[in-house]
């Protein structure tokens, strides 16, 4: 292989995320409160990742039923996730339907949002060290989306792969994506925050 074959062979992948990143975004001058606006008329859903849990993956030693097992939310993820819980109540968004991955870091960030109780979906739990899982999974995400139609607003819990997966987006911890759902499985992005 030539050096520009390999070099090809890096560069375009990169520029194809990219490319799809920036098609996704929608409105990139869409502010918060306006993202906030169409989470309470329902014409949006909201995808969050968790807030700030140090480090990478989970340990060899995971049990997504014991806590501590996993990578954990911070003092700072707590409060991360307790703020981002205030500014969406500040705009007007009192009660959501909540759901979250299994992993601890997510129920916990969805529990401090204190927008009532949550429950968990299990097709947001993470495939990071599973990636074989990854279409499955996000056919099975799609699919419930499509049947959502709960008039509450919908905030769903989860990690970077799963949002990544779904949207293009790659979110910082407690970084929150707003969608619109259109012709089934189709998503359109408008913005974070």
């Amino acid at each position: 292989m030539t050096h520009f074959m390999r070099l090809t062979a890096l560069v375009l992948p990169i520029c194809s995320a990219m490319l799809l990143a920036s098609s996704t975004l929608g409105h990139a001058n869409t502010t918060p409160a306006e993202l906030i606006e169409a989470l309470k008329t329902g014409k949006a859903v909201a995808i969050m990742r968790h807030a700030i849990a140090p480090g990478t993956g989970d340990p060899s030693n995971f049990d997504v039923n014991d806590c501590s097992t996993q990578r954990n939310l911070s003092e700072d993820g707590r409060e991360q996730a307790r703020r981002l819980g205030q500014t969406l109540r500040d705009n007007g968004l009192q009660e959501a339907a909540v759901y979250s991955s299994a992993w601890c870091r997510c129920q916990d960030t969805a529990e401090l949002l204190g927008l009532g109780d949550h429950d968990v979906l299990p097709a947001l739990n993470s495939f990071f060290g599973a990636r074989h899982r990854a279409d499955q999974q996000m056919a099975e995400l799609r699919e419930w989306l499509a049947g959502w139609n709960d008039e509450k607003p919908l905030i769903l819990v989860t990690h970077q792969v799963v949002i990544s997966a779904l949207t293009g987006v790659y979110p910082r911890s407690g970084e929150t994506v707003v969608f619109e759902r259109s012709n089934g499985n189709d998503i359109r992005v408008l913005g974070s925050f």
